[in-house]
């Protein structure tokens, strides 16, 4: 009978859950020890666990709310978990009867990819109106004068010409915040992808057993290029490295819910990641009635309910919407995974997580952009950020090359180096006002308010930063953090 990878979650108060998940990433002697202890009364199952997987804490829902003050105490908070989740394999014929335990909860263990590991090609519109299409003379206009703020035009292969960092920066409207003093100095981003190159500001991250040391990817990585797309808008933000995308069992949500307690735990010690990046997710998503409890249906699967922990834990989540938008979806997006209800699903859809569609620097939509509602929340995207720019990859970039930045993928650092910009000017700034503040200042196009290619609109760290430090700024919402998100009035 063949093998399926499973996450088995058993209801069991642990104590000092972080100490332990610690002690036995330390030790994969230890690892196997505690994951052996916890699956012990599962005998005749024919458990086996994957490589030298720990276990897992869960938290219940009445600790995310003890979450947020336990940044405040140094590294002395630690708390019990209530449940443990354990990376295994059991035969299929076994499951069933495995569900039937009392305590014991199995969940898929599904595989997450990079929603594009290579640049496109730059290339001239072929759509597009003659006026758009003219030669214009740029360097003698904003870029705002070149772009339209209310238009459903739509930029796909081959895709307009990429844009300057400079470029990027005058439409966020960064130069306010750094005449300030502000340029994303004292936050920490975690950038939870493939890995980063040491070129950039790497100061640590989560080695996992068999996995790579933080710091250690190729320039031309994945998550290389998230790390500078962050450093647009927030050129002196230090990066934590969690890199779950590669390595042993790669891209396996149970490794990428590693990467989230990693995350709190760092958290719980000196108050970093301030906030996380995430471009990567699903491509293909099996049919619900066959996978209900999968991660893009589920909202309690493990990976799902961890991410919301470390949102609770005042940490906001940006998420890249994907590139399986209808138009001229990714090559790597299976049918089941492309278009509206279906292109943004799992912990992308989550309501407490920013999701972010990509724009060009004309405030086109890019064609593969992903399209709400999402599988989980039907308002997603939240918003959009540009995309298509020499940031990493490109004539000049640590990268180098002829291609550019691209994707969701690039477009979500962005969004996310505007918060860590916000975050540093702004003192205090939760997950729920840093979203209102994004929300309220975007760049709306289309019809006012929320739509599914570009959700609230563009964001816009000027506006951001101006709304934040006004006299009484008004959240649109009297929700907690770790509720649903604030929402723009509609026009």
């Amino acid at each position: 009978m063949a093998k399926m990878k499973v996450l088995v979650e058993i209801t069991q108060s642990v104590p000092e859950a972080f100490a332990r998940f610690s002690a036995a990433n330390a030790s994969p002697q230890e690892a196997v020890q505690q994951s052996e202890t916890l699956l012990s009364k599962l005998s005749g199952f024919g458990l086996e666990v994957s490589r030298d997987t720990k276990p897992v804490p869960l938290f219940g829902d009445g600790d995310r709310h003890r979450m947020a003050a336990m940044t405040d105490l140094e590294g002395k908070a630690d708390l019990p978990s209530t449940s443990s989740v354990v990376a295994c394999e059991i035969d299929a014929s076994k499951i069933d009867e495995l569900k039937g335990k009392p305590k014991v909860k199995v969940w898929p263990n599904s595989t997450m990819s990079l929603f594009a590991k290579r640049s496109q090609s730059t290339g001239n519109c072929s759509n597009c109106s003659d006026l758009i299409n003219a030669a214009v003379d740029e360097s003698r206009f904003h870029p705002f004068d070149l772009a339209a703020t209310a238009s459903n035009r739509v930029d796909c292969r081959p895709f307009r010409p990429a844009a300057t960092v400079a470029k990027l920066r005058k439409l966020l409207a960064v130069a306010r915040i750094w005449g300030d003093g502000f340029r994303g100095q004292n936050v920490v981003v975690g950038v939870i992808d493939e890995g980063i190159n040491s070129f950039y500001p790497v100061i640590g991250g989560h080695e996992r057993v068999s996995g790579p040391r933080p710091g250690s990817a190729a320039i031309g990585s994945h998550g290389s290029m998230c790390a500078a797309d962050i450093l647009v808008a927030a050129p002196f933000a230090k990066l934590l490295d969690y890199p779950f995308l590669a390595g042993p069992d790669a891209g396996d949500s149970f490794v990428a819910l590693e990467m989230f307690n990693a995350v709190l735990d760092q958290r719980r010690i000196n108050g970093t990641p301030h906030l996380t990046n995430n471009s990567y997710g699903f491509t293909f998503l099996p049919p619900k009635a066959e996978q209900p409890t999968h991660e893009a249906y589920d909202p309690e699967h493990p990976l799902n309910r961890k991410v919301r922990e470390v949102i609770a834990s005042g940490c906001p989540c940006f998420f890249a919407a994907g590139n399986c938008g209808s138009e001229c979806p990714s090559g790597n997006c299976h049918s089941s995974a492309i278009g509206p209800n279906r292109s943004i699903s799992a912990a992308n859809s989550l309501p407490e997580c920013l999701t972010i569609a990509a724009v060009n620097s004309r405030h086109e939509r890019i064609g593969y952009s992903s399209q709400g509602p999402g599988t989980l929340h039907d308002e997603k995207p939240d918003l959009s950020a540009y995309s298509h720019f020499f940031g990493n990859m490109g004539p000049g970039r640590p990268a180098g090359g002829t291609g550019f930045d691209n994707g969701t993928s690039a477009a979500c650092p962005v969004a996310a180096g505007v918060g860590a910009l916000l975050m540093s000017a702004i003192s205090n700034l939760t997950p729920a006002r840093l979203r209102d503040a994004l929300i309220q200042t975007a760049i709306n196009l289309n019809q006012p308010g929320w739509d599914a290619e570009t959700g609230y609109g563009v964001v816009n760290a000027g506006a951001a930063y101006n709304f934040l430090r006004s006299a009484n700024p008004v959240p649109a919402t009297t929700e907690t953090d770790a509720e649903a998100p604030a929402r723009k009035k509609r026009g």
